[in-house]
């Protein structure tokens, strides 16, 4: 399995339409086990993006999806800026499989 954890910080009052862009149309890419997007009580313009893939070419390969590329451009003017960005290795938990 492959993971991505990052954090984005929304140009200051626009978290919640960045949210919206985020959340909308994420099912349905393949190999996605998990895709959580989560505020950050700490931080008014921060988000916290939490990703399970079956692989990293999953994930690369989502990245042309039609759906993630509208949200792309949507999202891109929301977006002041990626403050972390880390690389997982899942091995299971609550509701996703772990390795077969």
């Amino acid at each position: 399995m492959y993971g991505l954890i990052g954090k984005m910080t929304a140009v200051a009052g626009q978290r919640d339409a960045l949210i919206s862009i985020l959340l909308d149309g994420v099912s349905g890419m393949p190999g996605c086990l998990s895709y959580v997007v989560a505020q950050d009580p700490a931080d008014a313009d921060a988000i916290w993006i939490t990703e399970v893939w079956d692989s990293q070419a999953s994930h690369k390969a989502s990245l042309s999806l039609p759906s993630v590329q509208a949200a792309i451009a949507q999202g891109k003017p929301l977006i002041a800026g990626f403050d972390q960005h880390i690389e997982t290795a899942p091995v299971g938990g609550h509701g996703i499989a772990g390795p077969g």
